[in-house]
């Protein structure tokens, strides 16, 4: 298994709550029984939320105490609802979605983000509901609880839509609910172009087009960007966006968090309707030509690795977050439903690259920010970039799920069972360095043995992203699962809610 020595990873359950203790060893090489780990650490988590936590946002595991940093309406149970479900963790299930109806979404003390409350809630409710009413729907003890995700999704999105009315459509992020405000700022292209799939599902499932139409409208300045100085070359575009003018304020950006998920769902928009999103798999492929030909570099200490770099107008900057090693999966995903060999081979090498970065540091978790600039190698880390390739910027693991996903879909698309074993050995190191009192904590560095000291902070995609990726990779074939030809009859958003795709 590499660079991973243990033969035991200690306790996976290191408080007393329900489920039995048990050790997780690295010889686990049942599918079954890797599947079922990490459905011993979803269990874990769940408990210690559901002790500590719920229904308030987020579990804070060291303290055992509760933070409600996304609106106060429960995100970690709600993005825990699809996860509990292709688990088939039935008590948990209805536990979610008999709280779901209770939450009044038009009442909340915090500022809310459109973006995060479009992935994580409407979401949640939305696959929930695809589930229940699909290949799921024996799990529900109560019919009206399933009707009720529904109907809460559009109460939710009924709430949100104010932040639409702007004199181009794009919406304002950063709303205030209670007085229908907003804060005055710039829009990013992210937070733009990563509401479409959620609110034309929500049309689609409701027979409202509203909801679409706004999101498309929207979108519509992000397909055709101005001025065209903001994409410095063709389908790569600037990072934020004038609201009232629709135009781009910079030319600056890359696979990044605030830019990322933009790329991302222009594929899965064509994935979830190749018919009426034909011409998105154009700009996808657009996209996805200009990072190859442009935003590929090779470390000077390791040429044998694949990183995309961030640019500045034609400038490169050789740095890079995990928040982008999702691309790789992205680029499978493209590949796959393309027919496009050459986007397959690129979404592997940079699957490697990014596996790089997990494989080199003394956790076995790759970092939040790192790069590979030979000028710029920070004092202490030139022996690091030397063997690695790459240095670390920014230490912290915040229980993130890209390069896992990654691994997913390599695996679902090539067979080859060493993807499974990197997720494997993924999930042992962040079992190790992260289980805290009652769930599993955000890390100071990744590069000290232990993570050095735990943040106390359980972010709600761990339910939703990281315990998914890393069970799917292990678990049984389903129809949810992402198609290694290309057929996908559901389709993943960026928060990993799958949806039932049209058709």
């Amino acid at each position: 298994m590499g660079w991973l020595k243990l033969a035991v990873v200690g306790a996976l359950l290191p408080a007393a709550f329900a489920a039995p203790q048990r050790k997780i060893r690295q010889s686990y090489d049942d599918e079954a029984k890797r599947a079922q780990a990490v459905k011993d650490a979803f269990t874990f988590s769940w408990n210690g939320y559901k002790t500590y936590a719920f229904p308030h946002d987020e579990l804070y595991p060291v303290s055992n105490k509760f933070g409600d940093s996304r609106n106060g309406w429960g995100a970690s149970a709600v993005d825990a609802l699809s996860t509990a479900l292709v688990m088939e963790l039935s008590d948990v299930v209805n536990e979610i979605i008999e709280y779901v109806p209770t939450i009044d979404f038009s009442k909340t003390s915090t500022e809310v983000s459109l973006f995060e409350t479009t992935i994580r809630y409407l979401g949640g409710m939305l696959a929930g509901y695809d589930f229940l009413k699909g290949p799921l729907s024996g799990i529900a003890k109560n019919e009206s609880n399933v009707d009720a995700l529904l109907a809460q999704a559009k109460n939710l999105a009924n709430v949100l839509s104010f932040a639409f009315d702007t004199p181009t459509g794009i919406p304002f992020n950063d709303l205030y609910l209670g007085n229908r405000s907003h804060i005055d700022s710039f829009q990013g292209l992210a937070t733009t172009g990563t509401l479409i799939l959620e609110w034309t599902r929500l049309s689609d499932l409701t027979g409202n087009q509203t909801y679409a139409e706004l999101s498309q409208k929207a979108e519509s300045y992000l397909l055709n960007p101005q001025p065209a100085s903001s994409s410095p070359w063709p389908g790569l575009l600037g990072y934020s966006i004038n609201v009232t003018t629709g135009q781009f304020q910079d030319d600056f950006g890359g696979w990044i968090g605030g830019a990322d998920s933009y790329y991302e769902y222009l594929i899965k928009m064509f994935v979830y309707d190749p018919t009426r999103f034909k011409e998105y798999s154009t700009y996808w492929s657009t996209v996805a030509d200009s990072t190859i030909a442009h935003l590929t570099t090779h470390p000077k200490t390791r040429p044998d690795i694949t990183f995309v770099a961030e640019y500045n107008g034609k400038t490169l900057i050789e740095s890079s977050q995990h928040l982008a090693c999702f691309h790789g999966g992205n680029f499978l995903l493209g590949g796959t439903v393309l027919k496009e060999q050459k986007y397959i081979n690129y979404g592997l090498d940079l699957v490697d690259g990014c596996r790089a970065t997990y494989a080199s540091t003394a956790t076995g978790i790759g970092p939040e920010v790192f790069g590979w600039n030979a000028s710029a190698v920070p004092t202490g880390q030139k022996d690091f970039f030397q063997k690695n390739g790459f240095y670390i910027t920014t230490a912290s693991y915040d229980l993130r799920p890209e390069v896992i996903e990654s691994y997913y879909y390599a695996y679902r698309v090539t067979g080859d069972t060493k993807y499974q074993d990197w997720a494997w050995e993924a999930f042992l190191a962040i079992n190790s360095t992260c289980a805290a009192n009652s769930g599993y904590s955000a890390v100071e560095n990744v590069n000290v043995v232990g993570g050095g000291a735990k943040l106390d902070f359980q972010e709600s995609f761990w339910y939703a992203e990281v315990m998914k990726y890393a069970y799917l990779i292990h678990a049984p074939e389903a129809e949810w699962q992402v198609d290694g030809n290309g057929n996908n009859k559901w389709v993943f958003n960026t928060e990993a809610h799958p949806f039932k795709v049209v058709g």
